[in-house]
């Protein structure tokens, strides 16, 4: 696992080969978050709060996917943003329940089981098919 930049985000590699790619960032560098009922939905937190960080998107290369990319960026996720100094890493991901179809391209935020298995838990429900995950340091 490497990343880009100072914060930007993390690569995954399969040998020398990059196939996967997150979005890890302090929240306050996502002003779209700041206006979003997805991310707000309920609750009543500091949105200004540097000490919180997000996962906000991933990429996972064509012949890579359904190989466990995405769960191996999420876990990275959380050490990269807690070596940096976070209080907490957040994710608004989709629900997906068993045997439900999910449309091309929805999935870019991660899905609910991702993030529990990598460690986070459930803080809000939004909508019918998001749910805010979070792990706190």
């Amino acid at each position: 696992m490497r990343h880009p930049g100072p914060t930007s985000g993390l690569v995954a590699y399969l040998d020398e080969e990059p196939v996967g790619w997150c979005a890890v960032e302090p929240r306050t560098a996502y002003p779209n978050l700041r206006g979003s009922r997805v991310s707000w939905a309920g609750r009543a937190e500091d949105k200004d709060d540097p000490g919180m960080w997000a996962v906000t998107c991933f990429v996972t290369r064509p012949g890579f996917r359904r190989r466990g990319v995405m769960g191996v960026l999420a876990a990275a996720a959380v050490d990269f943003a807690r070596d940096r100094g976070a209080k907490a890493l957040e994710a608004y991901a989709m629900i997906v329940l068993p045997g439900q179809d999910v449309a091309w391209g929805e999935l870019h935020v991660g899905s609910q089981g991702t993030f529990a298995d990598a460690g986070f838990t459930e803080v809000s429900r939004p909508s019918k098919r998001r749910v805010v995950m979070r792990v706190d340091f």
